[in-house]
């Protein structure tokens, strides 16, 4: 964990709270963000970090540190907060910065993979912890065919199979058209499809069908 993010960590879980008369809106918040009122942070972090912790969790993959994920992500919400022009689109906001640092984080892994190849062009071997049920097991070959995808087709797929979100609201918070949103999803879920198809422990859970799910 980075001193800074320690410090966002540290400053957003302060016991201070909001004014009283039902708790104040997203632009109320904001404002009082931008000039520096202490309950502010807290209540940013308290309202949306669980969901940007359940994303990272979900777009990463097991043994993903979607902890440090999330107070990256503030950490940046928070360097930026003044430049937002709608006050009360907020919750917008984090998902796209949550959003843009987890296909970041994506890019990073793959370049990591590709400059370890061996010379065979096979990955290196490393310690795998043994599963504790067939459900673990099926979960990491799902992430292990998830791997294999782009950033952006990978984070299409997360979005629309796993956190049900819509075509509209996933072109919206990744800031391209829906057709792109569309063709990215199509290319993911037709790979996933394919590779789940000859995968039998996946086909025993019934991923099958949710990866042939159509948008």
């Amino acid at each position: 964990m980075s001193p800074r993010s320690d410090a966002v960590a540290r400053k957003a879980s302060l016991a201070i709270t909001p004014p009283e008369s039902g708790g104040p809106d997203e632009g109320e918040v904001v404002r009082a963000l931008v000039t520096g009122e202490p309950w502010a942070a807290a209540a940013v972090w308290n309202k949306h970090a669980p969901k940007v912790f359940r994303i990272a969790a979900r777009v990463l993959g097991p043994g993903a540190d979607a902890e440090d994920i999330t107070q990256e992500v503030f950490v940046r919400v928070f360097s930026k907060i003044s430049g937002l022009r709608d006050p009360d689109a907020l919750g917008s906001f984090v998902f796209s910065v949550t959003v843009r640092i987890l296909k970041w984080e994506l890019r990073r892994r793959r370049v990591r993979r590709i400059l370890q190849l061996s010379d065979t062009a096979d990955l290196p071997e490393h310690p795998v912890e043994p599963a504790d049920s067939e459900a673990r097991e099926a979960l990491g070959r799902l992430y292990a065919i998830l791997d294999t995808l782009s950033a952006d087709d990978r984070t299409a797929f997360v979005l629309r199979h796993m956190e049900g979100m819509s075509l509209q609201e996933i072109a919206e918070a990744v800031g391209v058209s829906l057709a792109t949103v569309k063709r990215r999803l199509g290319r993911a879920t037709e790979r996933v499809s394919s590779l789940v198809e000859s995968d039998t422990t996946l086909a025993a859970y019934g991923m099958r069908e949710e990866a042939r799910d159509e948008p």
